[in-house]
């Protein structure tokens, strides 16, 4: 479903979206596309800020883990 709304933007930025505009696409729909993309983006990299901390988190268990494999090895 689709909700109507007024907001304000600068020339320059109406500019920008006409500029990038696909072939046939309205304006509201080439900001719906681009405000779609950026959120998605912007989603992706707090999913990474949160893998990165849960990884951060357990790094020292997990090198001591790796090290202790390590150790177990021989030489080839």
């Amino acid at each position: 479903m689709k909700s109507k709304t007024s907001i304000t933007l600068s020339e320059d930025i109406l500019l920008n979206v006409k500029r990038v505009a696909r072939k046939g696409e309205s304006r509201s729909e080439t900001i719906e596309r681009l405000l779609s993309e950026r959120l998605g983006e912007e989603a992706a990299r707090r999913a990474r800020e949160r893998e990165v901390a849960q990884i951060n988190r357990h790094a020292e268990a997990l090198n001591a883990e790796a090290a202790d494999v390590l150790a177990f090895q021989g030489d080839l």
